[in-house]
């Protein structure tokens, strides 16, 4: 029996999963796009839109799926897993690329000296405890001597020597030191050599604010190394001997400021008198009569009290 025309028909009815074009496709699997660069048939797509459409769609994914087929795979609990190259297509960026920051102090330094940059870690071994320990943070291994029960003390020390405050003063002055060197580098990274007093001064004033935020005012805060003392603001004071005309403008301008402040506490006020209202007050208590019948009043009942004095 021949089946040659029965296959043919049914072959006929799938498409071949080869994908045959002029132009071949441009296929990526590393980002599972596929370009295509065939020119677009005019009559195909003013006759059918949408079956063109479909038809350059079914090609693309054809092609994508043959070539994700010729990858390596390995097993996985969900089945195999192609294991996708590198991308091949450079895709723009949506912002430029971001600039080399500039070496600090200590870069330079290093790279001048041979000096390789070694990572610490985060975890020491403390013998004590026999464990590993935080080296900086919460029960780090910085403030083990702050908080030792017993600490040794120098035979010339000072009475009132306090070992816990000298090893926590320390520590904060290291952490001082590490945050002035760490502005000074971003100051330095800013190219704007207009801007470097002001820098300057937006320093001197951060650490200025950050010796002042304890207790005492920083008054009895260890000083830094080459740190310099604050400076305050001077009070000025007026020469004991003035010229008449300097005392008269003087006087002049106190008496206008105190005129000016009596005429803006009357308009702020109203015309109440302070926080009562004369008027107000008059007019309740005279029923609406005013101040002259309220007198009136009073004078005729002082008069009647006179009279039956007499009596």
């Amino acid at each position: 029996m021949d089946v040659s025309n029965i296959l043919a028909s049914h072959a006929a009815k799938f498409q071949s999963v080869t994908v045959e074009k002029e132009t071949p496709l441009d296929v990526d699997t590393g980002l599972l796009t596929v370009t295509d660069l065939t020119p677009i048939d005019e009559d195909s797509y003013k006759s059918n839109l949408e079956e063109y459409l479909q038809t350059t769609a079914r090609d693309g994914i054809q092609a994508l799926i043959a070539a994700l087929y010729g990858l390596p795979t390995q097993p996985s609990p969900d089945g195999p897993l192609a294991q996708l190259p590198a991308p091949t297509t450079q895709l723009p960026r949506a912002k430029p690329l971001p600039k080399p920051k500039p070496p600090t102090k200590w870069e330079r330094f290093a790279a001048a000296k041979g000096i390789q940059k070694r990572v610490r870690e985060k975890k020491v071994w403390d013998e004590e405890r026999q464990e590993w320990v935080n080296r900086w943070g919460k029960d780090g291994k910085n403030k083990e001597k702050e908080e030792q029960w017993i600490h040794e003390v120098k035979a010339d020390a000072p009475v009132d020597h306090d070992p816990v405050k000298a090893a926590r003063d320390a520590r904060t002055s290291r952490v001082a030191k590490n945050e002035r060197q760490r502005l000074q580098n971003n100051a330095r990274a800013q190219t704007a050599a207009g801007d470097r007093e002001e820098r300057k001064k937006d320093i001197e004033k951060t650490l200025a604010t950050t010796r002042i935020s304890t207790a005492s005012m920083g008054r009895f805060d260890n000083k830094l190394e080459g740190e310099k003392k604050l400076r305050g603001v001077k009070r000025k004071f007026e020469a004991t001997e003035t010229s008449v005309e300097q005392e008269k403008q003087a006087s002049l301008a106190v008496l206008s400021k105190l005129d000016g402040d009596v005429k803006r506490a009357r308009k702020e006020k109203g015309a109440g008198d302070g926080i009562l209202n004369v008027r107000k007050a008059i007019r309740n208590v005279s029923k609406g009569k005013g101040g002259v019948a309220l007198a009136r009043e009073a004078n005729r009942k002082g008069a009647k009290g006179k009279r039956g004095g007499k009596r």
